[in-house]
């Protein structure tokens, strides 16, 4: 099993074809077996790197640190794939250790893409008071229902039995996590100047299509796509049209270098 040590915690991660780095960072009800819709439809073109972010699916947490470690765990990880440069791609949780790492490290990303999140942004009050009020009233829902949109879970239930059954093999979820991730200006996101995609789904109830409109319309460097029919895993419940738009965006960056 292919793991990456920091301190006495093992990450599990996993390697799929070659190019660009492509890492994929997911969220709290999520693990690296989440992503095998991208896994599949982008190995022919990146070097698809999928891992499991401590006290999540095949990876421990030794030191108890939870988030506390998720930006130098990502640091050691891709230090020991010998990765230079990546395109990071974090959805929800992950999104927060994907503008961490580009905030702390610009010239070590050649993308960003932010998919339903804006975890790890320090956000202007009237918009983090409304984040707070959403978060405040999701909390009673359950995690399928936080997680997929109404959409989804009406005409899709294997979809969501098959999200619930992978994220059961987590030893973490939204309720039990610990540690806490640093936070961003939204100025000291743009100032990286990175090529930023923001992916939003219609119906994601987390973070609403106006929530990431407005961050994008504050970042130059970005663009936004909202997602039709998916909720708060766009990557997951329409991932043809979501690899779709990482792919071409991707494909109109990375020709820019």
């Amino acid at each position: 099993m292919p793991i990456c040590i920091t301190g006495e915690t093992s990450i599990y991660y996993e390697e799929h074809g070659a190019g660009v780095p492509l890492v994929l960072l997911h969220g709290v009800g999520s693990n690296h077996a989440s992503w095998f819709h991208q896994v599949h439809a982008l190995h022919d073109r990146y070097r698809v790197v999928t891992f499991d972010a401590r006290g999540f699916g095949n990876s421990n947490d030794v030191e108890d640190m939870g988030r506390n470690a998720f930006l130098s765990d990502l640091e050691t990880l891709l230090d020991t794939l010998q990765i230079d440069r990546a395109v990071l791609v974090g959805q929800s949780m992950g999104g927060g250790t994907a503008v961490s790492f580009a905030c702390t490290h610009p010239d070590r990303v050649r993308a960003l893409v932010l998919a339903d999140t804006a975890v790890g942004l320090e956000l202007p009050a009237e918009l983090a008071g409304e984040v707070a009020a959403i978060r405040e009233s999701a909390a009673k829902l359950t995690q399928i229902q936080r997680v997929l949109g109404a959409s989804t879970r009406h005409a899709c239930p294997d979809q969501a039995m098959l999200y619930s059954q992978i994220a059961s093999f987590n030893k973490t979820n939204f309720r039990t996590i610990k540690g806490a991730q640093p936070m961003w200006s939204l100025d000291v996101l743009a100032d990286t100047r990175l090529p930023i995609l923001f992916i939003g789904g219609e119906e994601d109830i987390l973070y609403p299509p106006r929530i990431i409109d407005s961050i994008h319309k504050r970042i130059p460097t970005s663009q936004l796509h909202i997602i039709q029919g998916a909720g708060h895993s766009a990557f997951y419940e329409k991932p043809k049209i979501f690899n779709q738009l990482l792919d071409e965006w991707l494909q109109g960056v990375l020709t820019k270098k």
